[in-house]
């Protein structure tokens, strides 16, 4: 029993001194010698649901979220036994816990990967995840960074949007490791790249030469292109040997061109480029393939005020101007006839090879309908046709298709005062007219409706000489006169100093519209149509018939007679002196008592004295005779 007992205490003490070597080899100097805030290396031991535990040589294993070690997919990075480097957030001496993270410590070797790109001035990948406000954020592998709007590209990025999700290089302008805050340029590592570029092409560029580029913007002037360290300019009108109205219509942003270098400044650094250069002008001897009055076929490509844009060929335009498009249509806009896409039949008005432009014409494929017209209805013809417009200066009718005639206002009748034409006709009534005239370089065609009857105003100084009197209706009352209707449609004027002997200061003070007075004509002009008369005339008419009857039917004495004639005439030259002498004369003033003398007033006949004004000799001989027995006498 002793032996048995003997030989359980021997290994009993030998695993005691086996368990204290190995505790003594585990718990090595460094054993716990831990800082927080710093990087040191770990084992995984377990991995579990929530947490996986790490060994860094420390009283207890550390805890981390397994969501440190997890894919986007959920898929778990690590396993049992690897090597992990883990940061140190926390740890307790007395209670020998301690708190590790795995994202902190890739972040900071990221930080110093950063920062050693940095001073190295080297480049960075990174993704753009998403935009915000002023630029992008970038994801450089587990630290976010900042990317400027302005330091995206060396020119502005017409489409923000579009760089989301791709990959690009960087160079690290700042790092604030405290803020964790990174900022990062791609322009930077652009310009240098074009730098080393544009030295090369440099170079190699020269006049005439054919290089290839990509779109790199688009503006409505033109392309700009990258030759891949320089960029150059394709002006629109570089583009195409036709006429196009933004460069849009041919590329596209990023298309790959090949173009022509048209001159280049190596100093300014500056390249002007050509497409349309790479294939041969079809403008040359343009004269020749399309002859002046030739026809062709050709699509309507642009409408413009002025006229219609004409592709006769690739390259090749014609301008038909608005008036070469219809003989007959008043256009105010191409449109009214043709649109973009339209199949048209021109023909060749001229050639200028010179200013590359080709007049075209489309109303000159069919004969022009004014020959037809001047033809057909010579002057003199009447024809008939309906009322298509009403103006105030007259009225246009159908005559042939796209061709109206013109009745003025003042054609419509002889002696009607038409204000307009809708107060004798109205639009769709059928007229007959006479044509007056045919203009066919002006394109006017005029009739005249009065001209179908016999003008009356030819008849008027037959019908009513000077002197006869008439009898007529008050019209119309101004203040220089009565309108009178001697028949329908001619009237006559009495002027305002024929009415009467007195001063009139207004007619309308003596007559009325409708009146109906005598007059004696005095003045006809069927060339001037006017018809003057007097009602002052047709008084002094009647006075002087009264007088002669009063002086020779009364006595048979030779002086009474003689005294009679010398009174009468004495009163009949003063009463004219005043009538004929102005007012504020002062001869017609001075003579009160001869305007004021009963005799006069009581014998208005005597203020009319036909015989004495028709007949000044008769005057002249009564006078003398009157005279004679006055000197007997005395």
């Amino acid at each position: 029993m002793e032996k048995t007992t003997e030989s359980v205490e021997v290994p009993e003490m030998e695993m005691e001194m086996n368990f204290a070597d190995a505790l003594d080899e585990y718990l090595n100097s460094d054993f716990g010698d831990l800082d927080e805030g710093t990087i040191v290396a770990g084992e995984i031991v377990k991995v579990d649901k929530d947490y996986v535990l790490v060994d860094v040589n420390f009283k207890s294993e550390g805890q981390i979220p397994v969501s440190e070690f997890t894919e986007p997919d959920g898929t778990i990075t690590v396993k049992v036994g690897e090597k992990v480097d883990v940061f140190v957030a926390r740890k307790n001496e007395a209670e020998g816990t301690i708190y590790l993270s795995r994202d902190k410590a890739k972040r900071m070797q990221l930080f110093d990967k950063l920062e050693e790109l940095q001073e190295k001035d080297g480049e960075a990948v990174g993704r753009i995840i998403r935009r915000i406000k002023g630029g992008y954020t970038v994801d450089l592998g587990g630290v976010e960074a900042f990317l400027p709007g302005s330091h995206v590209d060396l020119r502005p990025v017409p489409d923000m949007d579009a760089l989301v999700n791709q990959e690009f290089d960087f160079k690290i302008l700042k790092i604030n490791r405290r803020r964790s805050n990174v900022i990062v340029s791609r322009r930077v590592l652009l310009e240098e790249m074009r730098s080393e570029q544009r030295d090369k092409l440099l170079g190699t560029l020269e006049d005439g030469q054919v290089v290839t580029g990509k779109v790199k913007n688009i503006t409505e002037y033109g392309v700009f292109i990258d030759l891949g360290g320089l960029d150059g300019l394709l002006h629109i009108t570089d583009m195409s040997w036709k006429r196009i109205k933004h460069p849009k219509e041919m590329v596209n942003l990023g298309d790959d061109l090949e173009l022509k270098i048209l001159s280049f400044d190596r100093e300014a650094q500056k390249v002007s480029l050509g497409l349309k250069q790479l294939v041969p002008d079809p403008w040359e001897n343009i004269a020749e393939k399309y002859p002046q009055d030739s026809r062709f076929n050709g699509t309507i490509t642009n409408l413009a005020d002025y006229g219609a844009f004409v592709e006769l060929e690739n390259g090749v335009e014609g301008l038909v101007h608005i008036s070469e498009m219809s003989w007959t249509r008043k256009l105010r806009h191409p449109s009214q006839m043709v649109k973009v896409g339209d199949e048209v039949e021109v023909i060749v008005l001229g050639v200028d090879q010179d200013k590359k432009r080709i007049s075209l014409g489309m109303k000159q494929i069919s004969p022009n309908p004014w020959d037809v017209v001047a033809e057909k209805y010579p002057e003199g013809t009447v024809l008939e046709g309906a009322i298509k417009n009403i103006t105030e200066f007259g009225v246009f009718i159908g005559i042939e298709e796209g061709i109206d005639g013109l009745i003025h206002v003042s054609d419509i009748s002889w002696t009607k005062k038409i204000r307009h034409p809708s107060e004798v006709y109205k639009a769709g009534d059928a007229v007959q007219a006479k044509v007056l005239t045919v203009d066919k370089e002006n394109e006017k065609f005029t009739l005249g409706v009065k001209q179908l009857t016999e003008d009356p105003w030819t008849q008027v100084p037959s019908k009513y000489p000077v002197g006869q009197m008439i009898t007529g209706t008050v019209t119309n009352i101004t203040d220089f006169g009565l309108f009178v209707e001697v028949e329908e449609g001619i009237e006559g004027l009495v002027h305002v100093s024929e009415i009467s002997r007195k001063k009139v200061k207004s007619p309308s003070e003596m007559f009325k519209e409708g009146d109906s007075i005598e007059a004696k004509v005095i003045h006809v002009s069927a060339d001037e149509r006017r018809l003057g008369l007097s009602i002052k005339q047709t008084k002094e008419e009647a006075a002087g018939s009264g007088r002669k009857s009063k002086s020779f039917g009364g006595t048979t004495s030779g002086g009474d007679i003689a005294g009679s004639t010398l009174g009468d005439l004495l009163r009949e030259k003063l009463e004219e002196a005043a009538g004929e002498i102005p007012v504020d004369e002062p001869e017609v003033e001075a003579a009160p008592e001869v305007e004021a003398a009963p005799e006069v007033e009581a014998a208005p006949e005597v203020e009319a004295a036909p015989e004495v004004e028709a007949a000044p000799e008769a005057e002249a001989e009564a006078s003398a005779e009157v005279e004679a027995p006055t000197e007997e006498e005395k």
